[in-house]
């Protein structure tokens, strides 16, 4: 790289637009029409800059696994990391930046919810990943919508981990009605996207009932939380790599929750 060219991620994340971006899916996974939404802009226009910023690797792609005409974005938290530590070097070496350690467990992190269909695999790995990674001193999770028993392949890739999974059990989110939680993070995009409420972008929310894919199903009453977060992730038990799919949720879910410790 030239000295009269600014770094990649100046030049992928400089635009306003891009920068907007890159901030809203900093918080949660979206899709477009969420996007077009938060920042006001067209749907091309929005569009363009996604492809930028896929571009540069900054931003994921991922088809939805409940409606496969959205794709949900994904800031690559560990690729923006590994830019930005070199961005200020490219300037001068003094003002090269660290890549940033694990995050110290949160003296008091609040209460946290996961959220799937099933309960039986994403949110039980999440739910038993975040309270290790914490050292419990976050309150933290699960429940699914439809839940289903723990999955076999889900306790032997927390096994191999040092994870306990054999005394979880599948929760509904009915349990958790009228509860007040600082983050709740869906993980299915089937949850998200069947619960209309979760679709808000700021103030208030709450679970209601969901409009497609079966039979309505009423939650209870309502869940206080924040902002709800997304973290689109496909269900592992229809991969057909068994075993090994797993594996890879674990991976990204270690990954994904070692920066989300951060926020806490």
């Amino acid at each position: 790289m030239g000295a009269d060219t600014p770094p990649a991620f100046l030049t992928a994340a400089g635009h306003p637009i891009r920068w907007r971006l890159l901030s809203e899916l900093a918080h949660s996974d979206l899709a477009v029409h969420e996007l077009t939404a938060l920042l006001g802009q067209p749907q091309n226009l929005i569009s363009y800059h996604l492809g930028k910023l896929r571009k540069a690797e900054l931003v994921t792609a991922r088809r939805s696994s409940a409606d496969g005409r959205d794709t949900y974005y994904a800031l690559h938290l560990t690729r923006c990391s590994a830019m930005l530590a070199g961005t200020g070097g490219a300037l001068h070496p003094a003002l090269r930046m660290r890549i940033p350690a694990p995050a110290p467990a949160p003296a008091a992190g609040g209460r946290v919810l996961f959220l799937c269909t099933g309960n039986s695999a994403r949110s039980q790995m999440a739910e038993a990943i975040l309270r290790s990674e914490a050292g419990g001193a976050v309150e933290v999770h699960s429940a699914g919508s439809n839940p289903k028993p723990i999955h076999p392949y889900a306790v032997r890739a927390l096994a191999s981990r040092g994870l306990d999974l054999t005394a979880a059990e599948p929760k509904h989110l009915d349990r958790f009605t009228g509860q007040r939680f600082e983050h709740v993070i869906t993980l299915c995009d089937r949850v998200k996207e069947v619960c209309p409420s979760l679709d808000g972008v700021h103030g208030p929310q709450q679970f209601g009932r969901p409009q497609q894919f079966g039979r309505p199903q009423h939650f209870g009453r309502p869940l206080q939380f924040r902002r709800p977060q997304h973290w689109s992730m496909p269900d592992p038990s229809r991969d057909p790599d068994g075993q090994a799919a797993f594996d890879r949720l674990a991976d990204e879910l270690t990954e994904r929750i070692g920066f989300f410790l951060h926020t806490l």
